[in-house]
């Protein structure tokens, strides 16, 4: 690492999330934007922010060879990350993946390609969003009732939200205490939610909405509510950076989240 700077390299560096993260990278003090590769592309000098990248975006995934990179950080599709990460990880390159959809398969079948490098898959990149899980996982023995409800702006097609499942799996794992829903009818088909292990789950998309999630939890004469509000796409990047920083740190194979760099696994 030449300068002490790590070389990172961004694969979907035109979309809307990559486009953040190379802003970024290019505003962190202890790291260098290399590489930025869209194979959606026309191969023109791009401009993120009204920032000038100061290198073209290529459409070659040899790119981040060429440039030497040390971490690249992946926002793509699922389809693009399976077909993707396995030639990273034949170069012994870290990767740190915020693509959304790889299934549990897609994820271990990439796990044994990283025999030489880490692969860090972040369901959700803002810190605060993953305290709340945290926290939730940690109120959950002590509340015999809960709900989540999720927000997301209407442009977001599947629901429930991954996080709002993510929460209600740790809710479910740290107790299985949950009271029967005493609903005996609806008149209206799923006006209680859709249920995961008896926690329910209600997905609200709205106009002016980026991603926010409430986690409510009641017991005999209280409640507990734990919110978290992203309210602009900056609200992932100091997640993207802490990743970025601290992947090299990891096992080889795939790590799941943020919380082992957080101290909170």
């Amino acid at each position: 690492m030449g300068n002490g700077s790590l070389k990172i390299g961004v694969l979907g560096a035109a979309g809307r999330m990559g486009q953040s993260v190379c802003s970024a990278v290019m505003q962190a003090e202890s790291m260098e934007l290399v590489a930025a590769v869209d194979l959606a592309s026309d191969g023109s000098e791009e401009l993120v922010g009204g920032i000038s990248l100061q290198l073209p975006i290529i459409q070659e995934i040899s790119g981040f060879l060429e440039a030497e990179v040390d971490v690249v950080v992946d926002f793509t599709i699922a389809e693009a990350s399976k077909n993707n990460l396995p030639l990273l990880a034949e170069e012994g390159i870290d990767v740190v993946v915020g693509t959304s959809g790889l299934s549990d398969q897609d994820v271990l079948t990439i796990g044994e390609k990283f025999n030489e490098s880490s692969c860090l898959i972040v369901p959700n990149f803002a810190i605060g969003a993953v305290l709340m899980m945290h926290f939730a996982a940690i109120a959950s023995p002590w509340f015999n009732t809960a709900e989540i409800i999720e927000y997301h702006h209407n442009q977001k097609i599947d629901s429930p939200s991954g996080t709002a499942l993510a929460t209600a799996e740790r809710m479910f794992s740290s107790s299985d205490q949950w009271d029967d829903d005493p609903t005996i009818s609806e008149s209206i088909p799923g006006a209680r939610g859709a249920k995961f292990e008896g926690i329910p789950i209600h997905a609200v998309r709205m106009k002016g909405m980026v991603a926010h999630q409430e986690v409510i939890m009641g017991s005999a004469g209280q409640t507990l509510t734990i919110r978290h509000d992203s309210l602009d796409r900056e609200s992932f990047m100091p997640g993207v950076l802490l990743a970025v920083q601290g992947v090299g740190s990891l096992p080889n194979g795939v790590t799941i989240g943020l919380e082992k760099l957080l101290g909170i696994e």
